[in-house]
């Protein structure tokens, strides 16, 4: 005997996965997570290739999106539009995290919401507020709706997704410190961490940012060749575990984050070139709000990144700064982020972090879980 699920399956940005709304899955949390790692992998024990299940077998590719309407009871308004519970299934652990978000997958979230009857689309286009569940934080979201249909074609590329598409532009409002309680959860734009300097860091995504040299690489090495160095993961991972401590987040041996990121000189006319560890295997691209967290990393001063031995093309926080386009590379091309800050006293204030993503829907119906 099969239980039917309905859901919807969205590419949003370079990711893609499983959407669901809250009401058609168990409201146990423990029953939840049965469930979903039934629908991605098809077991609960774990399968590497998902071949029982809807997942594409990379991490990219099991993810799961879990979607209310939101109301502020004790107000009894709407703060936001939406609420957004993101789930990482773990490949082939036979577990799932909640401990992150994905703004990957943020972006169906307002498609997902207008295709399941959830909002009303508006002409020409919709706009919707998204509270992260997981982390706390606001984005507001603009999907092109003419003549209250969602648009799919359009011009924007998203590298490491194949064509371009209709724009769907993410601003983040309150994402400074959501996991780890502040921008620089150490109390410091650089500390030393086994001999490494390093930048820890959340806007959005806690991340970990060191320079390539200091590990002896160029910085432009493929996922292929930096997975393969196993003493670099080795190292990597030391420096993530302690990291985990001093960034208010414990013991993160079974986590998901922090992020790690190796930084180095651009190559390509952007700002800074990335290799981003999430954190046991090396991405593909760069995840949404990683490269929101790298981007502040640019604007902070005294950063690995944005210091004397910095790693940028070009520097910026003179006093009248207020915006930056941040083209930041990855190996799958760039990803570009536009912050709205200020430097007060020497300190960064961020107000807004904002991306241009795109997405498609690309099945829906019924799933079946044992």
């Amino acid at each position: 005997m099969q239980t039917a699920i309905p859901f919807m399956q969205l590419r949003g940005g370079s990711s893609k996965g499983l959407f669901f709304k809250a009401e058609d899955l168990p409201t146990d949390e423990n029953e939840r997570n049965r469930c979903l790692l039934l629908a991605m992998e098809g077991t609960t024990e774990g399968d590497p290739r998902q071949i029982d299940g809807l997942g594409g077998a990379t991490s990219l590719t099991s993810k799961v999106a879990i979607v209310s309407k939101s109301i502020t009871p004790e107000a009894g308004c709407r703060l936001a539009d939406l609420d957004y519970l993101f789930v990482q299934v773990v490949v082939g652990k036979g577990k799932v995290s909640t401990a992150q978000t994905c703004g990957n997958i943020l972006a169906g979230i307002v498609p997902f919401a207008i295709e399941s009857g959830m909002i009303e689309a508006t002409a020409p286009v919709t706009v919707a507020r998204i509270n992260i569940v997981n982390t706390g934080g606001i984005c507001e979201v603009v999907v092109q709706t003419p003549n209250g249909q969602i648009e799919t074609q359009g011009n924007a590329k998203v590298d490491g997704v194949p064509g371009t598409a209709a724009p769907i532009i993410c601003n983040y409002l309150e994402t400074v410190g959501s996991t780890c309680g502040a921008l620089l959860p150490t109390g410091h734009a650089k500390d030393l961490i086994d001999g490494v300097e390093t930048t820890c860091i959340d806007n959005g995504m806690p991340i970990v940012i060191m320079r390539a040299r200091d590990f002896g690489l160029l910085g432009n090495e493929t996922k292929e060749v930096l997975e393969a160095n196993e003493p670099l993961r080795q190292q990597i991972e030391a420096i993530r575990l302690k990291a985990g401590h001093l960034m208010n987040l414990g013991d993160v041996k079974d986590q998901t984050i922090p992020k790690m990121c190796l930084v180095s000189p651009p190559e390509k006319g952007g700002v800074v070139n990335t290799r981003m560890f999430i954190p046991h295997v090396v991405h593909e691209a760069i995840g949404v709000l990683a490269a929101v967290s790298v981007a502040t990393a640019c604007v902070v001063p005294d950063t690995v990144i944005n210091d004397k031995r910095g790693v940028m093309s070009y520097k910026l926080n003179t006093p009248n700064d207020r915006h930056s386009s941040l083209s930041i590379e990855h190996p799958s091309g760039e990803f570009t982020v536009n912050l709205e800050y200020e430097l007060v006293d020497s300190q960064i204030v961020i107000y807004k972090s904002g991306v241009i993503r795109t997405a498609r829907l690309l099945s829906k119906g019924e799933l079946f879980v044992p």
